[in-house]
Parts: C-alpha cells; structure tokens; sequence
C-alpha cells in the first residue's frame, strides 16, 4: 500500500499511522512546500500551536470565509465561538461552558439511547452516526420532536457548506439551511424567554450570554445553538462510528465491553486516542512569532495533526495498541488551550448512551453495515459512512 501524498490526503487513507509515526520521528513540525503551511505533528508541537496565543483559529485578513461573506451562512460564522479569538471567543465560550454544564452526564445518555432506539427502527443505517447528535442535542436544546427530521437535514446542508474543500455548489442549499434554522431558534429563544415561560436552555445561554455584554447577544446566542449542531454532526457521528468500528473489527474486545459496559468510558477514551474523528485542523498565525522553537511570519498558516499527536510515544507508550486499559489517556482529539472544545463530555455521553442501546440488540446487522463502511470523503475528519443495511430492532 502506498503511502498517503501529504498530511490532507492521509485522513482518509486507509491506513494512515506509519506516514504519521514517521512524521512524528523526523518531522515533527516542519514546513511542507507543497501545500504551502507548517505541519505540526508530536505532541509537544501540536499543543505549542494549540496554546500560542499568536496562532488564532481564523486568518486575521479572513475573519469569515470569502465565499460565506454577505450569505446567512456567514452571518452565522462569524458569530460562532468556535470561529472567533478575544474576547468575542471568550464571552460565547463561557456562556456555552454554563449551558453545558445543565446537562448531566445521566440525562444525555439517556436521551441518547431513546433516539437510538427510535432511529434504529426508522433510519436507513447509513445515516443513524449523523442524525443521532442532531435529534439528543435538539431535544436538548428544547426543541420540539416533530422539527427534529428537518433541523437534522438543514444541519447536514449547513455542515457542507463549511467544511474544508466545500464546493461551491453547496452554498445555496446551506444558504436556505441557515435562514430556516435562524427562524426556529430564534422562535424557540422567544419562546423561553417569554413571560410565564419556565425558560430552557436557549434561556439559560442567553442570560449567560447578555450578563458579559454584547449588543448583539440574542443573535450571538442563536448562532452559537446553531453551532453546537454543526460542531456534532460530523465530530460525534465520527466518534461513534469509530467505536463500532472498533468493536467489530475486534471480537474479544466487543465481548469484553459488552461483558461490562462500566467501560463505555474508557473505551471511548481510547478510541478518541487510537483513530480521532478529527484528524487535523489548522491554526494561523497573528503575527511573527516563535513558535515550538520554530520562526513563523504573520499569515503563516499551521496544519495541526492531532491524529499524529495521539499516537505519539512520548505522549503514550505503546500508542500503536488499543488498550482499553490504558490508564490517564490524554487525547488530543477534542484539542487543548483556549479553543479546546467544550463539548467533549457531551459527545462521550452521546456515543455511551448509543452504545449502550446497540449493545443490546441483534448485532449481525449492525456489524454487516459497520464493516462495510467507507470513509467519508474529507480533508480533515475520518467517518465511516455505514453500508446502506436495515439495522437491527433494539430491545426496550
């Protein structure tokens, strides 16, 4: 098997580990001509670049992609916590780390196996990982059932539009995916706001969000309830895959968690670590500066492998096995600094609650569909995309 071309290519690769381990052993931050940016690869680089304060999430002469600006899509964007640095970044980021925290691990995984039961009887297998974040996050979030099948399908137009490499083409269906769910999230803070309401957790993110004082905090607390959305399509429909994947491609370690499923937790752990979801994302430098011992101008752009970094010796011994019993895990898989993200419980507690539901059903054509995955076409992100078979009916 020939390696992958470059770091991009290697995240839908079939086997991208060797190309990384060796990135990792001999270069682990360098710059590659050919794709014109730094790569940051061992642990120590990557967490370097993740906690420089000079390498922002977004290029400071492009705060909002070119092709997004004047669309809703944009509007969105830009006010998204995760898309922003200062204090724009740091007051949404504390207002969704105070929401987070109203959801207990319990009532997530408990949501969770609920929609997975449902969708199980009702979703075409190849579209459970991906409708399952949407359906728990929009309860969650207080919205009604019956708007959950059209929310789920304006995400996915949404996520299209955003992701790295997206088409042009996907512009206008993600423009009309927007609109309609800045009008249902708007209606749905309205509604938790008004008076003799109960409120929610819209209520909750926009007390939290009005109390650190942007003028604009209502659209910044819809944009961020959108954004959750589109941060867990694809990131927790990644994780999840990946554990099935595990566990049918291992049948000593499927019998042990089934077993005993007190280590759910530490399987997923170990998941995030072995074969992240996320397999690189990018950072941009504000201006000159040093960075892991490297000089970077201003405008450089650095290619973060946090794939790489997890399967970094220094970072975990033996990296190269799953041990489901690895003690103190430290996965870069959800990031680190300012922008870890803070949905790393939350997309656990998703996967748990799934799993727990799929482990008790019929397993034979859940692993028929699992193992005939392929991985979706991606830059950065590596998700099975389930073969197209009915999946088992979940017992109660």
């Amino acid at each position: 098997m020939s390696p992958p071309l470059d770091p991009i290519a290697a995240a839908t690769h079939p086997d991208p580990y060797p190309f990384y381990a060796d990135l990792v052993s001999r270069r682990p931050l360098y710059w590659d001509d050919s794709l014109r940016l730094w790569v940051a690869s061992s642990s120590e680089a990557v967490q370097a670049v993740l906690t420089h304060p000079s390498c922002r999430v977004r290029p400071v002469s492009e705060p909002v992609p070119r092709a997004l600006l004047g669309s809703a899509p944009g509007e969105v964007f830009r006010r998204l916590a995760r898309m922003n640095d200062g204090s724009s970044h740091a007051f949404a980021r504390r207002a969704l780390v105070a929401l987070l925290r109203t959801w207990e691990p319990p009532q997530v995984i408990e949501v969770s196996g609920r929609w997975t039961r449902q969708l199980s009887l009702s979703a075409p297998s190849h579209t459970l990982t991906f409708l399952l974040p949407v359906y728990v996050l929009g309860e969650l979030l207080g919205l009604s059932s019956e708007s959950l099948p059209q929310v789920a399908s304006w995400t996915r137009d949404f996520v299209r539009c955003i992701v790295p490499g997206a088409h042009p083409d996907t512009l206008g269906p993600a423009t009309l995916a927007a609109r309609s769910l800045l009008s249902v999230f708007r209606s749905a803070l309205e509604a938790q706001l008004a008076p003799g309401s109960s409120g929610g957790p819209l209520a909750v993110l926009a007390h939290e969000t009005a109390s650190l004082g942007p003028q604009d905090s209502s659209e910044v607390v819809v944009a961020n309830a959108i954004g959750l959305l589109l941060q867990t399509h694809d990131a927790t429909a990644g994780l999840l895959g990946q554990a099935l994947r595990a566990l049918f491609t291992d049948s000593s370690l499927l019998m042990e968690v089934r077993d005993d499923v007190s280590l759910l937790p530490s399987f997923l752990d170990e998941v995030l670590r072995f074969e992240s979801p996320v397999q690189n994302t990018r950072r941009f430098l504000a201006d000159d500066a040093v960075v892991a011992g490297q000089a970077m101008a201003s405008g450089d752009a650095v290619l973060v492998v946090l794939a790489a970094a997890n399967r970094d010796p220094a970072l975990h011994p033996e990296p190269q096995r799953f041990d489901l019993h690895r003690t103190h895990p430290r996965a870069l898989a959800f990031g680190a600094g300012a922008h870890a993200c803070p949905g790393d419980g939350l997309a656990k507690s998703m996967a748990h609650g799934a799993l727990l539901t799929l482990l008790s059903s019929d397993l034979r054509a859940l692993r028929a569909a699992v193992l005939g995955a392929a991985w979706m076409p991606s830059l950065n992100s590596r998700i099975p995309v389930f073969a197209a078979a009915v999946l088992p009916e979940a017992q109660p």
